[in-house]
């Protein structure tokens, strides 16, 4: 009886053990609420869920992750929201620049050098250097390096159709009448959002036509949007349309529509930003891609043709991909600040750039970072920065209130329902607004 009693004690003993740890394993844990951009259409979303968000939850069992999936205008609605209510998250997908001028400029999210310390060695320059970031402090480190302008070119049926490469725009604007009578569009966009003309094509023509040095002019008060500098980019795009190049059908394509049909030979052409290569390549759940990696050879990434009157030739529109942020409410030296950084700095990780490579998904950020068996189109697009001058992508330097009239106005020029002169107007005085709020 004695010793089936002192068993019983010893079991009831080992059980207070289990339940204190356990209870103390649960007090412990830290929860971190994550706003992530991400779009669950894409090939590689099954790779980045498993081998980056889970992973990390499976390697770091004191730290629980709560994220938010979003992409597209309902991210930043929901950004915008969580800033108003003062409620961000602990770690937030944000952009260097001026599409996410909220956190920037509220300073709503912590410097991240002091975290990075001598690892910032370890990044390409441009990446971990705080004046190429709206606030001009390390407020995230990109994960990568992004042209938001590529001409996706299908190279077979450009031949099929006995055409050639248009090295300028007249001899773009010249293959108009065949393709039409082939019945095919010339270029593809999927502009249904008002973001992405201004990202993937304007933001390129305007740096073809006006320059960076223009757009400085304007931010240091020493010209204006209804210049004819920036008048004319908007000629020029309107004339997109008059020359059919263009179709006012690209607003009414939904964005993730695109590459569908690119793959499927509605046209030979496409402009999107340098991610859209993820979209044709490989999706590892099925084993199946909009196009083949034996057939990528044929897609050539290159940039829209020659523009008349060039001051910045041979460009396109880069900037410094997007990347994690770190909420600056969150206690300085803390547990959850610890956590934060750990999971961010896993974010931007060799591992984690090396899958992003393989996907697709970014161009990556540190030096070094190399894999086997790419397919196609991605080698195509590692050496594509060699190629060509960066230039502003405008929601990156102006503030919304500039940009988000461009955004519209581009729509409504496609449309027929402004003209250069009106949208410039509207942008302008929306400029001007904006420098008005800041002297108050």
């Amino acid at each position: 009886m004695f010793k089936k009693s002192r068993v019983i004690s010893i079991l009831l003993a080992a059980f207070l053990v289990v339940a204190v740890v356990s209870g103390l394993s649960a007090q412990e844990q830290i929860t971190l609420k994550v706003l992530n951009y991400l779009d669950l259409t894409s090939p590689g979303t099954e790779r980045e869920i498993k081998e980056i968000w889970e992973a990390f939850e499976k390697n770091n069992p004191d730290i629980k992750i709560e994220r938010e999936d979003l992409f597209g205008e309902p991210f930043h609605q929901k950004l915008e929201a969580y800033a108003a209510a003062g409620n961000l998250p602990d770690v937030i997908y944000m952009w260097p620049g001026a599409r996410s001028a909220t956190l920037h400029d509220k300073k709503l999210v912590k410097d991240l050098a002091p975290f990075l310390g001598d690892m910032a060695d370890e990044f390409v320059p441009a990446a971990v250097d705080p004046n190429n970031q709206r606030g001009k402090y390390l407020a995230m480190i990109p994960i990568g390096i992004t042209a938001t302008h590529m001409l996706y070119t299908n190279q077979e049926m450009l031949n099929d159709l006995g055409l050639n490469m248009p090295e300028t725009y007249d001899e773009l604007k010249t293959m108009v009448p065949k393709l039409q009578e082939a019945g095919k569009d010339v270029v593809i966009m999927g502009a249904q959002d008002d973001w992405v003309i201004q990202s993937v094509l304007f933001s390129m023509i305007v740096g073809r036509l006006a320059g960076d040095a223009f757009i400085d002019k304007i931010l240091a008060g020493e010209a204006k949007f209804t210049d004819e500098p920036f008048v004319s980019t908007l000629k020029f795009y309107q004339q997109l349309f008059d020359d059919g190049v263009l179709t006012p059908d690209i607003v009414m394509t939904p964005y993730g529509t695109s590459p569908a049909l690119f793959a499927a030979g509605e046209a030979p052409f496409t402009i999107d930003g340098d991610w859209r290569v993820g979209a044709f390549l490989t999706d590892p759940a099925t084993g199946e891609a909009l196009i083949p990696p034996e057939k990528q050879d044929n897609i050539l990434l290159t940039i829209f043709p020659a523009i008349p009157d060039e001051v910045t030739p041979n460009s396109t529109s880069m900037v410094l991909a997007t990347g994690f942020g770190m909420s600056a409410a969150i206690p300085d030296n803390s547990p959850k600040e610890e956590a934060a950084w750990r999971l961010i700095s896993w974010l931007v990780s060799p591992e984690v750039q090396k899958i992003r490579l393989e996907t697709g998904a970014a161009i990556p950020s540190r030096k070094g970072i190399t894999a086997e068996g790419l397919e196609p189109l991605v080698e195509q697009r590692l050496r594509f920065y060699e190629k060509y001058v960066g230039t502003y992508v405008l929601d990156d330097v102006l503030p919304p209130e500039a940009y988000m009239p461009i955004n519209v106005g581009l729509q409504e020029i496609a449309l027929g329902m402004s003209t250069p002169e009106d949208v410039a107007a509207k942008v302008q005085k929306g400029y001007e607004e904006w420098i008005a709020g800041l002297e108050e």
